[in-house]
């Protein structure tokens, strides 16, 4: 298994996931092997997402010579995955590997930059578009972010999925960077979700940005300045 169980998330510690993480960082990491970078990594971390989360049953199968029992998993009909737009994209598109069956939600939420953060480290939020398949009780809900940084938009995105659709089997909140602050505010907001990242970084800027991090995510992965 390559899941790290910590005090307030789970960071997924396999070998090519850090690999690949270490790319995506790196200032020398163009654009179009940034964004096969969090493909690769949002595949990655749906295959860990399943082994750890998933459950599975057993079931008789037949083969060419006889019959025999294997595990077939039981909850991959049952899945969302929120993409927060733009930076989640491609990661999302790796999770769809993993989860082709899917059913996709789309939320459009951006902090304010020019507001700056206030004395309790947080952003204004604008969410700008909602889209949501049907949410049920039996399924889990994977809601995808590259940085979780100050927690402010994916608390604002927690926030829409959640008030007016019934209580899912399960919410994961996936990054592949995360603050310290980040982590603190979602699992105090959303005690029930389960945090899970490649990595928790040492801080955040002035600026609100994850020190050491990967820049701007949507930035890097789409070829835009700002």
């Amino acid at each position: 298994m390559s899941i790290e169980q910590r005090e307030q998330t789970s960071v997924v510690t396999h070998a090519l996931a850090q690999h690949t993480l270490t790319d995506l960082r790196s200032v020398d990491t163009e654009q179009v092997a940034f964004r096969k970078g969090l493909v690769k990594l949002g595949r990655l971390c749906g295959y860990e997402i399943i082994d750890e989360w998933l459950e599975s049953a057993p079931t008789e199968v037949q083969t060419p010579l006889t019959s025999t029992t294997g595990d077939r998993l039981t909850g991959l009909d049952d899945v969302v995955i929120v993409n927060v737009l733009r930076a989640a994209t491609p990661f999302v598109e790796g999770l769809l590997k993993a989860f082709p069956a899917a059913r996709q939600a789309v939320i459009s939420a951006s902090r304010d930059e020019s507001a700056g953060m206030n004395e309790e480290g947080e952003f204004p939020i604008s969410v700008q578009y909602v889209k949501l398949p049907e949410i049920r009780p039996e399924d889990t809900v994977i809601v995808a972010d590259p940085m979780l940084a100050t927690g402010s938009t994916l608390s604002a995105v927690l926030a829409e999925l959640l008030a007016d659709n019934p209580e899912p089997k399960q919410v994961i909140v996936l990054s592949a960077v995360s603050a310290p602050a980040g982590l603190a505010r979602i699992d105090s907001e959303f005690p029930a979700a389960k945090l899970v990242t490649v990595s928790v970084d040492d801080h955040l800027d002035d600026d609100g940005y994850i020190v050491p991090g990967l820049g701007d995510a949507g930035d890097r992965a789409f070829g835009t300045t700002e």
